[in-house]
């Protein structure tokens, strides 16, 4: 999942970015609403995470011009004002949930996982592809019922590979949205993760169902095939 952080306060915005960063988002950050007008224009973002107070355009001229672009991420916006005319103009802009600063960031962690959940594609609290199950608010993992102990980016790209079922996925697209800009690694490493992950939800079940697609990328089956089916 990739998420925008529009905030000018370098302090805090490194905080959010490192947090989402820990439970396995993708994560761009802006330190200006023109910056973040531009990314969020360029980017098809799960979820906006977008100040109110920023240097140039504030958060609900951001948000506003987004939807006049229509933009549709979801967007949380942040704010020290806890004034009820605050919170109805960043609705009215368009934005889709509100929090007061400060937070507990589990609670902003909450707020963004309900917003990707209800998003423009309906999004289930829980992920299930044949026996294979995941939980993005707990990152439990299972097939059949066992569970299946996965690293944070390991979680992160089976959640995007388990949000698109039967599609194929290349590995330039797998790279922009379970990695960010900051990367600077090669796309070699979305083929090391997939063989992480089919050590792991595929191996030790006798199972196929990440399969690749010669010249294109890689795919998660539906039904996962027997080895050698």
């Amino acid at each position: 999942m990739r998420v925008l952080v529009v905030e000018d306060t370098a302090r805090m915005g490194e905080l959010i970015r490192r947090g989402l960063r820990e439970h396995g988002y993708a994560v761009d950050l802006a330190a200006t609403g023109e910056d973040g007008l531009w990314l969020a224009s360029e980017n098809p973002y799960d979820a906006v995470i977008l100040d109110v107070l920023l240097p140039d355009l504030d958060g609900f001229e951001v948000c506003r011009r987004m939807r006049d672009a229509d933009r549709w991420s979801p967007v949380l916006m942040l704010t020290a004002k806890d004034a009820v005319a605050d919170r109805v103009t960043g609705l009215d802009a368009g934005a889709d949930d509100y929090l007061t600063k400060p937070f507990d960031f589990i609670e902003l962690l909450a707020r963004v996982r309900a917003l990707i959940r209800r998003g423009a594609v309906e999004r289930p609290a829980v992920i299930q592809v044949g026996e294979l199950v995941l939980d993005p608010s707990t990152h439990d993992v299972s097939r059949a019922g066992e569970p299946i102990d996965l690293t944070t980016k390991e979680f992160a790209l089976l959640e995007l590979f388990m949000r698109h079922p039967d599609e194929v996925l290349t590995r330039p697209w797998l790279l922009e949205q379970a990695w960010d800009f900051a990367y600077e690694g090669g796309s070699n490493v979305v083929d090391v993760y997939v063989r992480y992950l089919r050590e792991k939800i595929d191996r030790p079940f006798g199972l196929a169902s990440l399969r690749t697609v010669r010249g294109a990328g890689y795919r998660l089956a539906e039904e996962g095939s027997t080895r050698g089916g």
